[in-house]
């Protein structure tokens, strides 16, 4: 259901206040897919910290779902498991029990996937065909939908980059492109979420909504450094805060050749990028809390650029703290769900201050 406006709107639309509870119960709805997604990044997150990714060596959409349910099924995929070079090269000699542990989380972060395009998909229809859903709703939500099929087509194709001979780990690149790509659909649904049913009492300045949108990128632009950080472990060396190797600027950002490969394998440089990016967040966040402040006193742009603020700097204590401790897995997955909670207000953040579509109500 599109915003309302006095433009196009009915004399005589006797049944208007229907449209306020379809919108409601479509944007509960996105808010929830946009919660299942955090938790899908947090599964994720643990399946990575642990080191189950590579526990399961098919890509099965459909009969995947059903995990091994005798001695013999177990024995089956654990034999294929022997066969990659990651438990040749680092779990020589694991247990079946062992195995089963991590490939019950990629188990389970697959299943969830799964669940999630059932909690998409069929909501979608249903609101679809009660005619709940204007044209340009409609097809964000089934581009949303495509990035989502993509998404497991991604994370399969992650997968099967860590199974590749000599390889230990999924390579740092498709990792990052996984997790940005549920990062930007966490951030659609969001956005779509939070333009509806918009009660607004503030225009603000053009200068403050463009600047809220280029911090929404940057979160964004942050993500994908965090998952290069985590594709190349970068986050287990360098373990000192502010400086790395006992200076501001390491040596050896550029050692290795050609230049451009250092941005994703010199773990030197790949933190360095999300230590200064990390910098240039909060600072500009604080920034932007500040102007919206002055200019715009006592408003909700106020209230929310300030809490912005405060997330980021939270979130940047927080990825010190995982730093100086080397990564233990209960600070990795805070930091990895503390920075959806960033992108989600950033990304609500930014659409509330844009100004609404002047577009003609829809009575359903």
């Amino acid at each position: 259901m599109s915003s309302t406006s006095t433009l196009g709107l009915a004399p005589h639309a006797a049944p208007v206040t229907a449209a306020p509870r379809s919108r409601r119960a479509v944007r509960t709805w996105l808010f929830v897919m946009a919660a299942l997604v955090v938790a899908m990044v947090a599964v994720g997150g643990a399946t990575r910290l642990t080191g189950s990714g590579l526990s399961i060596t098919e890509w099965k959409p459909v009969t995947g779902a059903i995990p091994p349910l005798s001695g013999h099924a177990w024995a089956e995929e654990f034999a294929k498991y022997q066969a990659t070079p990651q438990y040749r090269l680092l779990n020589q000699g694991m247990t079946l029990s062992e195995f089963q542990f991590i490939y019950g989380w990629e188990w389970g972060h697959r299943l969830l996937g799964r669940l999630i395009g059932f909690a998409f998909f069929l909501p979608l229809l249903f609101f679809w065909w009660r005619g709940q859903l204007d044209r340009r709703l409609s097809l964000s939500l089934l581009g949303l939908g495509v990035l989502g099929g993509l998404q497991g087509a991604v994370g399969w194709i992650m997968v099967a980059s860590g199974l590749q001979p000599g390889m230990t780990a999924v390579a740092p690149v498709k990792l990052a492109l996984h997790l940005t790509l549920a990062s930007a659909i966490y951030a659609g649904l969001v956005w779509l979420a939070s333009g509806l049913d918009r009660r607004r009492d503030e225009v603000v300045p053009a200068r403050i909504s463009g600047s809220a949108l280029a911090l929404m990128a940057l979160v964004l632009v942050q993500i994908a450094l965090g998952g290069l950080v985590a594709g190349a472990k970068a986050g287990l060396t360098y373990n000192t805060w502010p400086l790395m190797d006992g200076a501001l600027v390491p040596a050896g950002l550029f050692s290795g050749t050609p230049w451009i490969e250092n941005f994703v394998d010199n773990v030197t440089l790949v933190q360095f990028n999300h230590r200064l990016t990390a910098y240039a967040l909060l600072i500009l966040s604080l920034l932007h809390a500040v102007d919206v402040r002055r200019t715009a006193p006592g408003t909700g742009a106020a209230r929310r650029a300030t809490a912005l603020g405060g997330l980021v700097a939270a979130q940047a204590t927080l990825g010190i703290v995982t730093l100086l401790l080397v990564v233990p897995l209960w600070a990795g997955l805070m930091h990895q769900v503390a920075a959806m909670l960033v992108l989600g207000m950033a990304t609500a953040h930014a659409r509330l201050c844009r100004p609404p579509r002047p577009t003609a109500l829809r009575v359903v």
